[in-house]
């Protein structure tokens, strides 16, 4: 009973000691077809732990994106990655949204204190040029595999997600919530968006067991192959050496798709 009432009387904030990295909310103004996206993250890094924070604003035009991507990020085996979306407009741009743990100076990442309601839910709203290279070029303790993938569809039903994405990252500016190991992490959260397309996809244990969410995508043909099977497509969509290759270039997002 006291720890059903010490679980219950937890309240999630916006207003902690937050980690260099995820302490600037992100938010957006829509006006009708344009979005205009503030505080997008956009690190100098030197280090994993070590980079100067930067951040800008932009304006996205939805009748202009031209993709959405999903990409997949491994450390510890197939069966588990952390999974977010990357969505694509005319011109080259490129918005990357990663559902995070939002931790305090000090704390580190531990799945068991995920069930007990001691991180607040984070979207990362960045720069490719940030969460793509943190992954391919600093992170080395483990390493990880970083894995893009255009998804197939309608462009409307990639708009309809961008806009609850956008929804979402504003609600929580507002009024802020736990994350959940298993109920409200980087995929289940991910699916609960697409909800908001009748074409979902069905919910699968490979959901939760976040590794095999490309190969159900491509199971469920909700991924642009090109006729390739799933172990080639694989092989095109792991992009660790052109990351970098491509450094800080302007034109990086386009550098890490060539083939």
């Amino acid at each position: 009973m006291a720890l059903l009432v010490w679980y219950f009387g937890l309240e999630p904030s916006n207003e902690r000691d937050w980690q260099t990295d995820v302490a600037v909310l992100p938010y957006a103004t829509i006006e009708g077809d344009l979005v205009t996206v503030h505080n997008i993250r956009n690190f100098d890094y030197r280090t994993e732990t070590d980079y100067t924070p930067a951040y800008y604003d932009k304006r996205f035009d939805l009748r202009k994106l031209e993709g959405v991507d999903v990409v997949a990020v491994y450390w510890m085996g197939p069966a588990i990655a952390h999974v977010f979306l990357s969505f694509a407009f005319a011109g080259g741009d490129h918005l990357a949204i990663s559902i995070e743990t939002r931790k305090e100076k000090g704390e580190g990442y531990s799945t068991l204190k995920g069930f007990f309601r001691q991180y607040e839910l984070y979207y990362v709203v960045a720069d490719e040029r940030d969460v793509f290279r943190l992954r391919t070029n600093y992170r080395r303790n483990p390493p990880e595999d970083v894995y893009v993938y255009r998804v197939s569809g309608p462009l409307e039903n990639g708009r309809k997600i961008f806009l609850e994405y956008i929804n979402r990252i504003n609600a929580l500016k507002a009024n802020p919530e736990f994350y959940n190991s298993l109920t409200t992490n980087c995929t289940t959260n991910i699916w609960l968006n697409s909800r908001v397309n009748s074409e979902h996809l069905p919910f699968s244990w490979k959901i939760l067991a976040s590794g095999y969410v490309p190969k159900l995508m491509y199971e469920h043909d909700r991924l642009a192959t090109g006729g390739l099977t799933f172990s080639e497509l694989q092989k095109r969509a792991h992009i660790n050496a052109r990351a970098q290759a491509a450094g800080t270039a302007a034109d990086f997002s386009q550098r890490i798709r060539e083939e």
